[in-house]
Parts: C-alpha cells; structure tokens; sequence
C-alpha cells in the first residue's frame, strides 16, 4: 500500500484549465471515491495519479517520494477501466497473467498461483478457460479486476468500473470490490464514480470535486451531515437535499434552509403548506414531491409505501435540529 499527496496540481489542455490547484493527501490503505458533476475533473485526476497524463505543474508524492517524472509502469499502481479493455483473442487466464508475462523475473509456476488466487477471490476460477465473449458484463468486470490484483500493485485505480453493468450486477460487484479491499490488506484504493450509492458504502472517505478544485474531503457521514457548501449538501444524497429560500428561511435567519427528506414530518399543525405533484412507492419507502412555490419541488421521504393523490394539500415540519442554513454565499451558518 501506499500514500499519496497531491500539492497545488495543475493539469491544462491548451487554454483549458481543467485540474486548478489540488491539494489532497490519499492515506496508506484507505478507500478514497473521488465524487462530482460531469467535467469536474475526476477522470482527470485519476490520471495524473497513474501517470497516463502529465502534471502540468504541482507535485505529486507517493509515499513521500516525487513521482512527476515516473512512467506508470514504475508508480507500482493497477487501474480498472470502465470498457473493461480485455483482449478478445486472450482466455480469461491469459488476460490475467497478461501483465506478469510483461514484467521480468516471474515465473511460470508464480504467474499460475497468481492468477489463480485472484480468480478465486472473484470467484471467477471456473471461467480461467473461457474468452471474454462467452462471459456476461459483471464476469467480465471480474476477469478486469482480478487482472489488476495479479500485478499485487500498491494502488487501484478504479474509474467508474461498474457503470456498464446492470443494477443487480453494480450492487454485486459493489459488494465485490468492498471484500477486496478488506482481504488485500486494506491496499490503498482511489475510485471515480458518479454513483451515490457506490460512494456512500465503498469510501473510508469521499473527495467532492467541482470545477477542478476540491470542495470537501470526509468521511461519507461527515459531507452527509456537516457539509462544508451549499454544493456538497446537494450533491451529497439522493433524494438531494431540499433547499428552501425566501420568507421561510429568513425566519430562520439564513438566506438558503437545507432540509433532507427524511427530516421532514406531515403534521395536521405543520409549519408549511405544500401541494403533492407526485409520489413515488419504492417498497420500503415513498418519496412525495410537493409543491411549496420554490424553484424545484420539496420531497417529503417517508417509511412504506404511502400514497397521496396529485393536488392534495399537506403540512410539513422540518426537524429543528435537523436544519442547515446556509448564507448568500452558500457557505453554512453553524
């Protein structure tokens, strides 16, 4: 495993700035998901980590050694690919010893202990025969993973490695990666998703990118519930948090209130009026979407399946101490 720092790094296309002065310290052993809208810089990054794309100034350390110049053969580091980018004509076996016959001094009989024990990490053993054409999507991600584990590389690079798959495959193969990172010894890992989901459970901490520049570094529950922005609130979460201006949150002495679904309650004396536009039932919850006269609806999240017909008129409360406010400049008032 190994730690990285990123000091004041830069990365320009041309004219183009797209990575603005970084600073980010990636702890030995840790789950780090880099989190963000599209055209943040995440992918971008994450390849100025691995080395595909060169620094265009700033420094960049792995475990407190300059690493700028260093090709990505020689950062010791594995990256998994959201296309997969196994080779058709290789069995799944060839694929994952592919590096290894690359990389001198490995034995034969060492490249098939390997291989063999990360296809039994995957569970992907019984396909070691198999082209990659003759598996599904999620075994084909499998074979891309267990590829990287052969290199027993100090850091995986993951950039949105499940965003091919199907919902049941992605929460699987979610599962997957999360047992990986636990019997590899806590290996240090950097992952790019746009997935909720998969930053919420996967990360020991997320890093929220915006515009080429780090907006708030923590651990999930700590942008969940202290974000630094009025941008990382609603980004954090899904459904996102509600935010409410005007009168409402004057009252409250704030230019924006902050309130997430969940923190909402439908009271007979409730403290706002809203009209339901839509519910949606998802089983173990409902979401109601109600019309208080604000920009975007406020959704109500309540337990089981709860159904309001389109044009009632509820009464809501937030939960006091559950309240973030935020001023003009989208910055939290605590």
């Amino acid at each position: 495993m190994a730690s990285i720092e990123l000091r004041n790094v830069r990365k320009s296309f041309g004219m183009v700035d797209v990575i603005k002065g970084v600073d980010l310290e990636v702890r030995k052993g840790e789950f780090m998901v880099f989190v963000g809208p599209s055209g943040c810089g995440k992918s971008t990054l994450l390849r100025l980590i691995s080395g595909l794309e060169d620094i265009t100034s700033g420094d960049m350390l792995f475990d407190g050694k300059l690493v700028n110049a260093l090709a990505p053969s020689k950062r010791g580091i594995a990256m998994v690919f959201q296309s997969y980018a196994l080779y058709p004509h290789m069995t799944v076996y060839e694929n994952m010893a592919f590096g290894l016959t690359l990389e001198k001094g490995h034995a034969k009989e060492e490249i098939r202990q390997r291989v063999e024990k990360a296809a039994d990490m995957l569970q992907i053993r019984q396909y070691l025969d198999r082209l990659p054409k003759q598996l599904s999507g999620g075994q084909r991600q499998r074979v891309a993973i267990g590829r990287a584990i052969t290199r027993d590389p100090k850091v995986f690079l993951f950039d949105e490695p499940l965003s091919n798959l199907d919902a049941a495959l992605r929460v699987a193969t979610r599962i997957e990666i999360a047992k990986l990172h636990e019997e590899m010894n806590q290996v240090t890992m950097i992952y790019v998703t746009h997935d909720q989901v998969e930053a919420m459970t996967l990360a020991d901490r997320i890093c929220v990118l915006r515009d080429g520049l780090v907006e708030q570094v923590g651990t999930p529950m700590e942008l969940y519930e202290r974000p630094d922005s009025i941008f990382v609130a609603g980004f954090i979460g899904s459904p996102k948090m509600n935010f409410i201006a005007g009168d409402k949150a004057e009252k409250y002495g704030c230019a924006t209130l902050g309130i997430r679904g969940e923190h909402m309650d439908i009271k007979n004396d409730g403290l706002w009026e809203g009209t339901v536009i839509h519910t949606e039932n998802l089983g173990a919850d409902s979401y109601v979407y109600l019309d208080m006269g604000q920009e975007e609806p406020v959704v109500v999240r309540l337990d089981g399946a709860v159904t309001y017909q389109s044009g009632t008129v509820l009464k809501v409360s937030p939960q006091d101490e559950r309240i973030h406010r935020f001023d003009a400049a989208g910055k939290p008032i605590r």
